[in-house]
């Protein structure tokens, strides 16, 4: 269960044909009246495909992070070609001046907000030219959604502690990859000065997960975010917000879910849920020291989350188009 040619060709293939695809598309969009009636293409020039704005972003992240450690691979090409069309400066103009509307404040809060940095994060990787310059050209909306995190954070005053798109620490620990990345010291001291005001004594958790809406682990995540905000003191931390998971407590954070349907966009949330613990599982494990109780046991339910959504994440388009980011973010972790 590694990255390797094949399967990031079958990664990037997939996300070629759904970033351009406009429709089926569920909005966020607010109108005030009826000038307001737009198309997805009409009011995002970049990311009107995927099914909604947010998978488009990370489906555009997907192809930016193979194309840079496959560059070799059959659609590069193509990925480098629809990447020329799309990222203009005219384009990221006509996004940002969304974010302008008085009806746009809560657009996309937080998880969009979350993945456009971490696109940036990877375009600011890319040494080749053409990385280099839609770096550049994506920078002003990047600063924007940057901006929105620091006016929005220091009014939060409570996190959101759910598997969905609202959870504040996913949200957090993609915008601290980006923080770290451009050295913005402002946006990285708040995100790790909010994350130890909301979880640093978070203790016992007791996992009430998981929910047949979730994508992400509510417990998981919040211990992937501490991970990359502690550092070194990390493991004690850890050992107080999952006292047991020496013996495999919480049962219901070691063992896979079963999507029932995978053609309802909902239940299909569920293999994402298994690829984000493989990725929270293998970023916790990494982070303990070799001889931890808990080391063994966190690696192998990464490989055993991995292996029940990995042969999912093509096949229908209510996972296909967004889940290769998820399992790309797990096989990278």
């Amino acid at each position: 269960m590694t990255l390797d040619l094949a399967l990031a060709s079958s990664f990037a293939s997939t996300a070629l044909g759904h970033v351009a695809r406009e429709w089926p598309n569920k909005m966020d969009h607010v109108m005030g009246g009826s000038e307001d009636v737009l198309s997805p293409r009409q009011a995002h020039p970049i990311f009107y495909g995927s099914f909604d704005w947010h998978s488009c972003v990370h489906g555009w992240w997907t192809l930016a992070t193979l194309v840079r450690l496959f560059p070799q691979m059959p659609e590069a090409e193509r990925v480098l070609s629809a990447a020329e069309v799309t990222f203009s400066p005219a384009h990221v103009e006509a996004e940002r001046a969304y974010l302008h509307r008085p009806l746009s404040r809560g657009f996309e809060r937080p998880y969009g907000w979350a993945w456009l940095l971490m696109l940036q994060a990877e375009l600011n990787r890319h040494a080749t030219p053409e990385g280099r310059r839609w770096a550049r050209e994506l920078e002003p909306l990047s600063q924007a959604f940057a901006d929105r995190f620091m006016g929005f954070l220091p009014i939060s005053a409570y996190p959101v502690r759910t598997g969905t798109h609202f959870s504040t620490a996913f949200a957090l620990r993609l915008a601290l990859d980006y923080a770290e990345s451009v050295e913005d010291r402002g946006l990285e001291r708040l995100i790790q000065d909010k994350a130890l005001q909301w979880h640093g004594d978070d203790r016992d958790c007791q996992a009430w997960e998981p929910d047949q809406d979730a994508f992400l682990s509510p417990a998981l995540m919040e211990a992937e975010l501490m991970r990359r905000v502690l550092g070194e003191d990390f493991p004690a931390w850890f050992d107080g917000f999952l006292p047991r998971a020496a013996t495999g407590e919480p049962g219901v954070l070691f063992e896979p879910v079963t999507p029932t349907d995978r053609t309802d966009g909902k239940i299909a949330h569920l293999d994402g849920l298994n690829l984000s613990r493989a990725w929270c599982w293998r970023g916790i494990a990494g982070a303990l020291p070799d001889d931890h109780s808990v080391r063994a046991l966190a690696l192998a339910s990464a490989d055993r989350h991995l292996a029940a959504s990995l042969p999912h994440v093509t096949g229908d388009y209510m996972g296909e188009h967004w889940l290769a980011s998820f399992a790309l973010l797990a096989m990278r972790a």
